[in-house]
């Protein structure tokens, strides 16, 4: 069962060793790169573990952002030996009731940006319900899902 674990000293060593599939780190940074952001962001972030019950399958981060009250999904990747199972799909689904809580803030939305090549996760966040805002930089695409209701 895929679950959330905050990332701690216990299991950032895990994080790093998760491996991207062949050409996928232009679709996303390493939790190395997201581990350094999260330690600069600490007081708006939470980087989590995506757990099949007690193996790191993939890793997210949420950050807040709170000059514009939204929360953002950086950094989500799973696994090349755990890609195709529906770990993506249920964890972004964890991450959501997550953000839910409020954990730093108030916010209607949530955002993030997706290479538009990947058309895996593009196909995925569509189907939760984002959608396109308008805005790209370079090859991101930024999609924002509305979680007022």
């Amino acid at each position: 069962m895929i679950n959330l674990r905050k990332i701690s000293e216990e299991n950032f060593i895990d994080a790093f060793n998760l491996k991207l599939g062949h050409d996928q780190d232009k679709f996303v940074s390493h939790p190395i790169r997201s581990l350094a952001q999260a330690y600069v962001y600490r007081d708006q972030c939470q980087p989590f573990g995506i757990y099949d019950d007690d193996i790191m399958v993939g890793y997210v981060m949420v950050i807040y952002d709170d000059d514009i009250l939204e929360y953002n999904i950086w950094h989500m990747m799973i696994d090349e030996k755990h890609q195709g199972k529906g770990f993506g799909k249920a964890a972004l689904e964890q991450i959501l009731a997550y953000i839910s809580t409020k954990p730093f803030g108030n916010s209607i939305r949530v955002t993030l940006t997706c290479n538009k090549d990947n058309k895996t996760a593009l196909a995925l966040y569509r189907n939760i319900g984002f959608i396109e805002t308008g805005v790209v930089d370079d090859d991101e695409i930024e999609l924002t899902l509305d979680i007022s209701k």
